[in-house]
C-alpha cells in the first residue's frame, strides 16, 4: 500500500524492542480517550539505538471496547524542543506505511523538519500497534515463504491464493496473538488520543504522511474537538471501492512514469537522454517475463516483472529520476549505476518469522474479489490506464493477501464536525497516493479543510519546496492555514525561512527544478 519509506520499512521490521527506565514524565489526564480519569504517564530514557532521543512506551487496551482487558505496549520516541522558552507543545508524527516506524521518524527528525519547527515542538513518533516495536504482526517464515506469485495469471493461481490467504491469516493470528484482530486505523487513532493525554496535551498537534494521514483522518472523525492542528501530507482516500482504488493508483503511477520519460527527453544529464526510454522499459519487462533479468548482486534468482514495476514506483516517489535512469541503463546491459538500492518487491525472508503490516490494510480496506474473472477485469482496467506500468504493484501485491479478510474499518466518506482548521497537502504528480485522493479528502472533511497543492512531483510535499514547507510550518505553529486554493509552483518561495535538507531514499538534490517537465494537469 501506499507507503513512503518502502525500503526503510523492511529494516524497521527487524529492529529489537527498546528497554525503558528512568524517571517518569507524565500528567494527570482530565479526559482520556475513553472518557475516564486515569493517570497516564510515559517513562522516558535515552533510546538504545539513538541516545540523543528519548524512548518510552504507552500501554493501551488491545480492544478499546474492553478498556480493562488485555493490553499492548506502544513504542514512543521524542526529540525535545530545542528552545524550551519557545516550546508550544508536542507534535505527534507518523511516516505512513502501513509498516513505517514513527520511532525511526523521530530519530531522523533533525534531518526532516525545519529548525523552526524543532525549536517550537517536541517531535514525538510512535510505532502503531502491529508495527515495528509495538508487537508487530508476525507470521511463520515457513508459511510466508510459500507465498504464491502475487500477480495472479490463471484460475488455478486464484484458487491457490484463496487457500493460501486463509492459511497465512490463521498462522499470523496464531503467531501474533489477540492483537492481530485489532490493528486497524480506528484503534490506532484511539491510541493516538491516549498518547496525546499521556503527553499532557489538551489538544493534538499532528503531522502524518501517506498511510499516516488515514490515522489522522480517523482521529478527526473520532475526536473532532481535541484537535489543535492536523497536517495531512499525501493522503489516503478511505472512500474508494476496490476498482476505484486500483484504477486511481495505476493512473497516478503511469503519470509519474510519463513525467520521468519527459524529463529524460529534455534533460541532457539523464543517462538515457536521446534514447527511447519506453522501448528500454519494455525490453526489461520482456526479459523479466522470460526469467532472464538479474538484479545486480542477486545471482540466485531472476528478477520478476512485478519487481521491475516496483522500480517505477520507488524511482518516482522522491522522485529519484537520475538514479532510476542509471539503474534502468545498468539492467539493460549498460555501465553499473552509481548506487543500487536493494532489490524491491516481496521476497523470501531468511529469519524464523516474517512481518506482515499488510494486515493493517486488510482491516482498513474491504477489497473484495470474488473470482478470477473479476480479478482479470481489474487488471485490464489498470492496464488501460497504465500502458507502460500495467498496474501499480503496491496495491496489487497486497490484494491477494487481503482476499476474504475481515475488515474492521471499511471505507466510508469522512465526517468532520470540529471547529479547528485542517491542512491537506499533495503534489500533482504523486505515484503512490494520487493527487485526486487529497482533493477528495479535503472535500469530505468540509470547509474547515484547506488543500495545499504542490505543482511538482513525488510522494509527500513537506521539504520539497520552500513555498510548501513554510505554510505547513506556519499552520502547525500558529493554527492558521494558507488560504483555500493555495498552490505552490515548482521553485516557489515563501519568505526568508530556509527549508531543511532532506536525504530522500533516492537523492534528487541536483534535479533542474527551475526547468520542470510541463504539467498536464
Amino acid at each position: 500500500m501506499p507507503r513512503k519509506y518502502s525500503l526503510l520499512a523492511a529494516l524497521v521490521a527487524t529492529a529489537t524492542l527498546l528497554p525503558v527506565s528512568a524517571a517518569a514524565a507524565g500528567a494527570a489526564v482530565p479526559d482520556g480517550p475513553t472518557g475516564d480519569k486515569k493517570q497516564q504517564s510515559i517513562t522516558w530514557a535515552p533510546c538504545q539505538e539513538e541516545p540523543s532521543a528519548e524512548c518510552g512506551k504507552l500501554t493501551v487496551p488491545i480492544d478499546w471496547s474492553k478498556p480493562d482487558g488485555p493490553t499492548v505496549d506502544i513504542a514512543v520516541a521524542r526529540r525535545k524542543a530545542t528552545d524550551p522558552a519557545a516550546r508550544i507543545g508536542s507534535l505527534v508524527v507518523n511516516p505512513g506505511g502501513p509498516g513505517g516506524s514513527g520511532v525511526e521518524f523521530a530519530y531522523g527528525a533533525r534531518n526532516f523538519f525545519t529548525p523552526e519547527l524543532q525549536r517550537r515542538f517536541d517531535i514525538v513518533g510512535f510505532d502503531p500497534r502491529g508495527v515495528g516495536r509495538s508487537t508487530p504482526v508476525v507470521c511463520s517464515a515457513s508459511v510466508y515463504n510459500q507465498m504464491p506469485p502475487t500477480i495472479i495469471n490463471s484460475k488455478a493461481d486464484f484458487k491457490k491464493w484463496t487457500v493460501f490467504s486463509k492459511t497465512l491469516r490463521e498462522d499470523c493470528r496464531a503467531r501474533t496473538g489477540p492483537l492481530y484482530d485489532h490493528v486497524d486505523s480506528v484503534n490506532v487513532a484511539r491510541d493516538v488520543d491516549a498518547l496525546r493525554a499521556a503527553l499532557g496535551e489538551q489538544k493534538l498537534t499532528y503531522y502524518g504522511i501517506s498511510y499516516g494521514t488515514l490515522i489522522g483522518q480517523m482521529y478527526a472523525e473520532l475526536f473532532p474537538d481535541r484537535i489543535r492542528a492536523l497536517a495531512l501530507d499525501a493522503n489516503m482516500d478511505h472512500s474508494l471501492n476496490v476498482k476505484q482504488f486500483l484504477d486511481s493508483e495505476a493512473a497516478a503511477l503511469e503519470d509519474s512514469f510519463d513525467e520521468f520519460v519527459g524529463w529524460c527527453d529534455i534533460e541532457a544529464s539523464c543517462v538515457l537522454h536521446r534514447q527511447d526510454v519506453r522501448a528500454l522499459w519494455e525490453r526489461l519487462l520482456a526479459k523479466a517475463r522470460a526469467g532472464e533479468l538479474y538484479f545486480p548482486g542477486v545471482a540466485d534468482r531472476p528478477m520478476t516483472e512485478v519487481q521491475v514495476l516496483w522500480l517505477g514506483v520507488i524511482g518516482t516517489e522522491g522522485p529519484g529520476w537520475r538514479v532510476l535512469a542509471e539503474i534502468l541503463r545498468a539492467l539493460d546491459g549498460g555501465p553499473p549505476a552509481s548506487w543500487m538500492p536493494p532489490m524491491p518487491g516481496r521476497q523470501p525472508v531468511p529469519w524464523d518469522v516474517a512481518h506482515l503490516p499488510t494486515a493493517v490494510l486488510c482491516q482498513d480496506y474491504n477489497l473484495p474479489v470474488r473470482n478470477y474473472k473479476e480479478y482479470v477485469a481489474l487488471r485490464k482496467s489498470s492496464n488501460r490506464l497504465a500502458p507502460d506500468m500495467r498496474l501499480n504493484p503496491m496495491p496489487f501485491e497486497d490484494l491477494p493477501i487481503c482476499l476474504n479478510h475481515p475488515t474492521n474499518n471499511p471505507q466510508h466518506e469522512l465526517r468532520y464536525t470540529g471547529s479547528a482548521p485542517l491542512l491537506v497537502a499533495s503534489s500533482i504528480h504523486d505515484p503512490s497516493t494520487p493527487y485526486e485522493w487529497s482533493v477528495n479528502v479535503a472535500r469530505q472533511l468540509g470547509p474547515k479543510a484547506v488543500l495545499l497543492t504542490y505543482e511538482g512531483w513525488g510522494h509527500r510535499v513537506y521539504g520539497k519546496e520552500e513555498c510548501v514547507t513554510v505554510p505547513i510550518d506556519d499552520y502547525l505553529i500558529t493554527q492558521v492555514p494558507p488560504p483555500h486554493g493555495f498552490r505552490c509552483p515548482v521553485g516557489g518561495r515563501a519568505g526568508a525561512k530556509a527549508k531543511p535538507v532532506q536525504p530522500d531514499t533516492w537523492p534528487t538534490d541536483n534535479l533542474p527544478w527551475a526547468n520542470p517537465v510541463a504539467s498536464r494537469n
